[in-house]
């Protein structure tokens, strides 16, 4: 016998994902502080294809379209976000890595980015190394036990390998062809990048930390 209750619809929600492929560069063309800031980015995706709501990283942060037109969409970002990555200083004109959302049967061309940036690493160092280039950044404290030499890291949005670990200081090798394809090919020195750790080995640790209980 029916109890006269509402049938429901349930839909399985899946988290949102990405591979660290950077498929387009972004620029900045409005920041309008507030409650939240508001972030235009324009760019040469097909926005009509973009739904509202829709996930999309930019330097490796998973954002949310909350308005769109042609060759621009917006984001809006929260006051922590500004304050745990790299975003606080965008201004327009600056120029981002964009990565829309991984679709279920998609190539995983890097490795699994959630998009929740960890912290910020500090690029000490940029060499020649034959065609590549030579990243040697400092991580921050709490981070630098979560990279490990041959494992992942994103930084701005872009999956590397990293080559060697030493302390809080790691090195990664930048190809010619993501040097092009990405922001990284504009930075220097000094700058700032999003970083986010892999997520195995997040769990891993985690795993580690409570004696696998």
């Amino acid at each position: 016998m029916g109890l006269g209750l509402p049938a429901f619809r349930y839909r399985r929600i899946e988290p949102t994902m990405f591979s660290g492929i950077v498929t387009d560069i972004g620029t900045v063309r409005a920041v309008a502080p507030g409650g939240t800031t508001r972030m235009e980015i324009a760019t040469g995706y097909d926005t009509g294809g973009i739904a509202i709501g829709a996930s999309i990283t930019c330097a490796g942060c998973c954002l949310s379209v909350v308005e769109k037109g042609a060759g621009w969409f917006a984001a809006d970002v929260s006051a922590e976000t500004l304050a745990s990555t790299n975003l606080g200083t965008w201004r327009a004109g600056t120029r981002v890595n964009l990565e829309r959302a991984l679709r279920l049967g998609d190539e995983l061309g890097g490795h699994l980015v959630m998009g929740h940036i960890d912290g910020v690493a500090r690029i000490a160092s940029r060499r020649p190394d034959g065609d590549s280039l030579r990243f040697v950044l400092e991580a921050p404290q709490g981070l630098a036990r979560f990279i490990a030499p041959k494992g992942s890291v994103a930084l701005d949005g872009v999956s590397l390998t990293v080559n060697e670990v030493e302390g809080r200081i790691f090195g990664v090798n930048i190809i010619p062809l993501t040097l092009r394809l990405t922001t990284f090919g504009e930075t220097a020195p000094g700058d700032s990048v999003n970083l986010e750790i892999d997520i195995l080995a997040r769990y891993v640790a985690r795993l580690t930390a409570e004696g696998g209980a």
